[in-house]
């Protein structure tokens, strides 16, 4: 264990850095914000996904760390870290990266639409759940990069804040805090917010439904927290800048599909309707099955799909 330890150490005392304004951040805060996540148990295997809590865990990192020039960018390091011996890019099947002339990553969106995750080394990542070890290795970032040898613990009061009004919000407050993102910040840390909102609908969302299909029922649960059910937007986030609670509906895959293609909809009584436009076999997956059946809805009626967002769907997507 100790050669491992010595190994990494020295790995992480040469990140490749840019070095105007005394060395680029990136690398070093997005590495903190992973040995957070590991020790917290938000990050419980040596694949590193993109998520709301990593971004997070890394801004909050650099509003606490960071006081150079330098421009926060969450994609940069996720992206650069390709270059260090322990950080693998694993790509999704069938796409590429997109970079700029400069060879970089473009933006977080083209990132996360190439990329699958990121592979740590696997000795490296059993290093990091050990509680001792992972406060070696963050004593060691901290001192290296930033002179000091302690943080204030992460609170995630941004994140807390996007929960509360994605599950609170009307949805014209919604769409104007959307706005306002949109024309305000800077076009990097705007994605990523948006990036972040929509990652707590996804997640919220099937949470208010008890991990079920509102349709057909579906419960699946594992040891893995790996889950059957999508998070769907009624009204789509295109037309409506909407991720509030009451614009969602928790689906399995095959029905969110069937949804966003207008094949079943949902009436003001909370009842299916299936496309009369169809022909499908008689099998136990056929969507005619549906017709009529009164939808699983959420416990708090304030969290209810709004009958307002349902007839839009019904009218403008719905095939009758």
């Amino acid at each position: 264990m100790e050669h491992l330890l010595d190994k990494y150490t020295r790995q992480f005392s040469k990140l490749k850095r840019a070095y105007q304004h005394g060395g680029a951040p990136h690398k070093p805060i997005l590495f903190l914000a992973i040995l957070s996540l590991v020790e917290s148990g938000q990050i419980q295997s040596n694949r590193i996904f993109i998520t709301p809590e990593l971004i997070m865990s890394f801004r909050e990192l650099w509003s606490k760390l960071v006081n150079t020039p330098h421009q926060m960018n969450f994609a940069l390091p996720f992206f650069h870290l390709r270059s260090e011996p322990f950080w693998k890019l694993v790509t999704k099947p069938g796409t590429f990266l997109s970079l700029t002339s400069s060879h970089s990553v473009k933006s977080l969106g083209s990132l996360n639409e190439s990329i699958q995750y990121a592979e740590l080394d696997a000795d490296l990542f059993i290093l990091m759940k050990d509680s001792e070890i992972n406060a070696v290795l963050t004593k060691q970032i901290l001192q290296q990069y930033f002179a000091v040898n302690i943080i204030v613990p992460l609170d995630y009061t941004e994140l807390h804040s996007i929960e509360k009004q994605i599950l609170n919000d009307d949805q014209y407050t919604y769409k104007a805090r959307i706005e306002s993102i949109e024309n305000n910040k800077n076009r990097e840390q705007g994605e990523e917010e948006l990036f972040i909102r929509s990652g707590v609908f996804k997640r919220e969302i099937p949470k208010i439904y008890n991990y079920t299909c509102a349709i057909s029922r579906m419960y699946v649960a594992t040891s893995s927290n790996a889950q059957l059910v999508d998070a769907c937007h009624i009204v789509p986030f295109s037309v409506s800048k909407n991720d509030t609670i009451t614009n969602g509906l928790s689906l399995c895959p095959n029905l969110h599909r069937a949804f966003d293609r207008g094949l079943i909809s949902i009436d003001d009584r909370y009842k299916v309707r299936v496309s009369t436009s169809i022909t499908e076999t008689d099998s136990p997956f056929s969507l005619k099955q549906f017709e009529g059946i009164e939808i699983l809805l959420p416990r708090n009626a304030s969290h209810f799909p709004l009958i307002e967002h349902l007839h839009w769907h019904l009218t403008e997507k719905f095939f009758d």
